[in-house]
């Protein structure tokens, strides 16, 4: 397999190193620290690994047909660019030091496990389903890797647990933040058409799965059932979203 990593300090990656600093080290939660370095170090080609980035890119053929199942892990840790990693791993900063602490770090690692497991899979069923109902293989077969998909599903269980009631701005148009995650989607399909339609979708999908449905129950109480400890909206912000 080919492995050509950049192995340079492009500006993205700088950029990145510089917003870590001015935040703070030291007040970045474990897990969240350690997923952004981790990506950051797979990208730069530090963590070696038998594979380059597009040969674990996820798409419904490769991981369905193919059953290629690592895929649905390996896809949403690689990306494409600095840029790509920079602007993943930056929102994914903004919304996991707020989630990580609520939660606690070890619950929060399966969590996260767990969400991007799940954008992966709702990534895949939209293909197959795409594919079959608008009979255009293309759904099949398009392939994509980020992070992307799981910040979405992370901003959508910050929007619903945190600050539903309050407002967003989204290029220069108030919302209630509840509507936020969906008119991203919209607005970054227009103004970013290589970015992952799909992809995103099933991150909001994904989200609203674990908020809003019994599936987000069904998690905790494994989650819970592993480290002994459980979340702590297991049965007030989940339970009053799924009423209102």
């Amino acid at each position: 397999m080919r492995n050509n990593r950049n192995r340079g300090l492009e500006l993205g990656v700088l950029l990145l190193i510089s917003e870590l600093f001015n935040t703070g080290f030291g007040v970045i939660p474990p897990v969240t620290l350690g997923t952004i370095i981790g990506q950051t170090l797979l990208y730069l080609g530090f963590i070696q690994v038998p594979w380059d980035r597009w040969d674990v890119c996820i798409s419904a053929q490769n991981v369905w047909r193919r059953q290629d199942w690592k895929r649905l892990i390996l896809s949403a840790v690689e990306h494409g660019d600095d840029r790509h990693l920079y602007y993943n791993m930056i929102s994914f900063l903004s919304k996991a030091r707020s989630l990580e602490p609520r939660y606690g770090s070890s619950n929060f690692a399966i969590l996260l496990t767990l969400i991007t497991t799940l954008t992966s899979i709702i990534y895949v069923a939209l293909g197959l389903a795409c594919a079959n109902v608008l009979h255009d293989a293309y759904y099949l077969q398009t392939c994509a890797i980020g992070f992307s998909g799981v910040v979405f599903a992370l901003k959508v269980i910050t929007t619903m647990e945190t600050n539903y009631y309050s407002q967003s701005n989204i290029a220069g148009f108030t919302m209630p933040s509840k509507y936020a995650p969906w008119a991203e989607l919209i607005l970054i399909h227009f103004l970013v058409p290589n970015a992952s339609f799909m992809g995103h979708l099933a991150g909001i999908s994904a989200g609203l799965m674990y908020t809003s449905t019994p599936v987000g129950s069904i998690i905790d109480s494994f989650i819970r059932s592993i480290t002994g400890r459980g979340m702590w909206h297991e049965w007030t912000a989940r339970s009053y979203h799924r009423r209102y």
